[in-house]
């Protein structure tokens, strides 16, 4: 495995930052906002001296029961080609879940979910994890996850999971030490048994973040300093081995480029703590042998995407569309989830569409999230803004004139197939859309 070195999550509104910092070896985008043949100015430039981008997924949601979307697959290794990345990396979660399989409506998350550690679950994981490294032409890392809740009945330790997918598929892995620490709040697992569990030899490079405590839980929100005992995993990780690369991840509230390269020193300094006298070599050759006998599938394979389908639906729906919570999972802590997805939800409508906080003000935020108590998102998280400034027009609010006029204004150009400046038929097409919306 390449050695990456030291690197931090590239985003927009550090891009200026993070070409001047000294030290970074490398960087990692968010492969949903990469297009190949548009990429940013910024990761050009990095790119031409010679500092390596790797694109990371979040929607391929390789943990659901449907076999992974082969044009999203396309598009992950057109990003990985366009930014000629050594490798690309996923996550360990389901996204989505409904549709054909369940017979019931697509739900999704707009968020990750943490998958059943169980051998059914895992033996999907398994295909759905082989079917995109067959798509992709370079090799895939899958990250664990942060949850805020558990699964009933789980059949193994994160570790002994990670352990068996990385065995049998070849797959390497993205370890964030920072959501082992929020696993350790919420679920009260032992960050220091995880790591002794762990194929060490299959992890590609590793993750670090900050995150807060509230009412006994912590959330993995990427835009708080690293705490500290984030950084003692770090260390203990790097007691056992020396990870060929180290991410320093900030996603929002994002403070000076001084504080940003401390963080990064704090980073360097946790992997000097913790040595190099891991026991085994840092990466693995380029394609994993896993062994014949965890090659062989332990159970029928339609009954198992089925049963996995119908659990993750029921679980799905219960967080996003208010249905009963299935049996053995902690009603409390999944009102917790369900409030972080919806608060996660408005978050990322107001970044796609940032015109809609700027015409409801301080109005938006309890508005979407009194929308979204009862209208599940189904279609990504453009349409979501669409269909929430549609839902506001046929309630005939805001109760503001002028600003329910601006708001449909807004609504009407973006919800045709073309701006109604640069195709005047529209106008003639929206028409009782006008007269349902003329409130």
């Amino acid at each position: 495995m390449e050695r990456l070195g030291t690197g931090i999550g590239w985003r927009p509104e550090i891009a200026d930052a993070v070409e001047g910092m000294p030290g970074i070896d490398w960087v990692e985008v968010v492969a949903e906002n990469a297009c190949p043949g548009h990429l940013p100015e910024s990761l050009v430039r990095l790119r031409e001296r010679g500092v390596t981008v790797v694109p990371h997924g979040v929607s391929l949601g390789l943990g659901g029961a449907d076999r992974p979307d082969e044009a999203r697959l396309h598009a992950l290794a057109e990003r990985a080609q366009a930014l000629g990345s050594p490798l690309v990396t996923e996550h360990i979660a389901f996204v989505r879940a409904g549709g054909p399989l369940t017979a019931s409506p697509r739900l999704e998350a707009g968020h990750l979910l943490p998958v059943p550690r169980t051998r059914d679950a895992l033996d999907v994981l398994c295909e759905n994890v082989r079917i995109a490294q067959d798509a992709l032409p370079v090799p895939l890392a899958v990250e664990n996850i942060a949850a805020l809740i558990s699964w009933p009945g789980e059949e193994m330790t994160e570790g002994q999971f990670l352990y068996e997918l990385a065995d049998r598929t070849g797959v390497r892995l993205l370890i964030d030490v920072a959501n082992l620490h929020t696993n350790h709040v919420n679920r009260g697992e032992d960050p220091a048994e995880a790591l002794a569990e762990l194929p060490l030899e299959a992890i590609a490079y590793v993750h670090v973040a900050g995150g807060f405590e509230r009412d006994g839980v912590w959330h993995d929100s990427h835009a708080h300093p690293i705490p500290r005992p984030v950084l003692d995993i770090l260390t203990d990780l790097a007691s056992r081995v020396s990870p060929p690369g180290v991410l320093l991840e900030r996603d929002e509230n994002f403070p000076e480029p001084a504080e940003l390269e401390g963080e990064l020193g704090a980073i360097r300094e946790a992997l000097e703590k913790g040595g190099a006298k891991a026991a085994v070599p840092s990466g693995i050759p380029a394609t994993g042998t896993p062994s014949a006998q965890a090659q062989a599938p332990a159970g029928d394979p339609t009954r198992q995407r089925l049963a996995l389908a119908l659990a993750e639906t029921a679980l799905l729906s219960a967080l996003v569309a208010g249905t009963p919570v299935p049996e053995g999972f902690d009603r409390v802590r999944l009102g917790v989830q369900a409030r972080a997805l919806a608060s996660k939800r408005a978050d990322v409508v107001a970044k796609v569409a940032p015109e809609l906080p700027e015409i409801l003000g301080t109005a938006y935020r309890p508005a979407f999230l009194a929308y979204a108590h009862g209208h599940p998102m189904t279609d990504g998280y453009r349409r979501d803004a669409l269909d929430f400034a549609e839902h506001l027009l046929l309630a005939g609010r805001p109760e503001e004139a002028a600003i329910r006029g601006e708001l449909r204004e807004w609504w009407l150009e973006r919800s045709g197939p073309a701006p109604r400046s640069l195709k005047p038929t529209v106008r003639l097409a929206r028409a009782t859309r006008r007269v349902l919306l003329r409130r």
